[in-house]
């Protein structure tokens, strides 16, 4: 239909990807859970700030049929947990085998880790919470939350763990805790 405007697909953000977690990512979350020390955690930070995470989407009931209580509508949301101190995380795997230990009706949605710390701030979350059902659960909140979602790197320093800008900006780096 020549008078119609050309309508192009955008290339998948991942277009190798298998659904299998990262390897860098996976050998630090393992050694975190082995033993939480100041160097894993920065270890782990690091590895997600280059890794690919699945955020899972399920079907939210939208308008139910008010005689048979079925479906009319449904839309597809993002999920947002709730810890029992009432504080909110955004579910984030390293696989779809992760995913699918939590839940196997979820589809998952490739996105940058930095990308979902990003839409866990936005969703004002307190948390992105990693492999909830393991095999390694860890949880990135406060300024690590923040440092990740704003694409910071994490060093680990005397005193803790700092966030510096981006790679071509090494010699910028903020205070520890911010």
């Amino acid at each position: 239909m020549p008078d119609e405007p050309r309508r192009e697909l955008m290339a998948p953000a991942f277009p190798d990807d298998t659904g299998d977690a990262d390897a860098a990512l996976g050998a630090a979350l393992a050694a975190h859970a082995a033993g939480a020390t100041a160097a894993t955690l920065a270890a782990v930070l690091a590895a997600l700030r280059d890794a690919r995470v699945l955020v899972p989407v399920v079907a939210v009931a939208g308008e139910v049929d008010a005689v048979t209580g079925a479906d009319k509508t449904s839309d597809m949301a993002a999920v947002l947990v709730e810890s029992a101190g009432g504080q909110r995380g955004l579910l984030a795997f390293t696989s779809t085998a992760s995913l699918a230990a939590w839940d196997p009706a979820a589809r998952p949605v490739p996105v940058t880790a930095p990308t979902a710390a990003l839409a866990a701030v936005q969703e004002d979350a307190a948390a992105l919470v990693v492999d909830l059902a393991g095999p390694a659960r860890f949880v990135v909140t406060g300024p690590h939350l923040l440092g990740l979602a704003d694409g910071r790197r994490p060093v680990a320093t005397a005193e803790g763990l700092a966030w510096v800008a981006g790679e071509s900006q090494e010699g910028e780096q903020s205070r520890p805790g911010e």
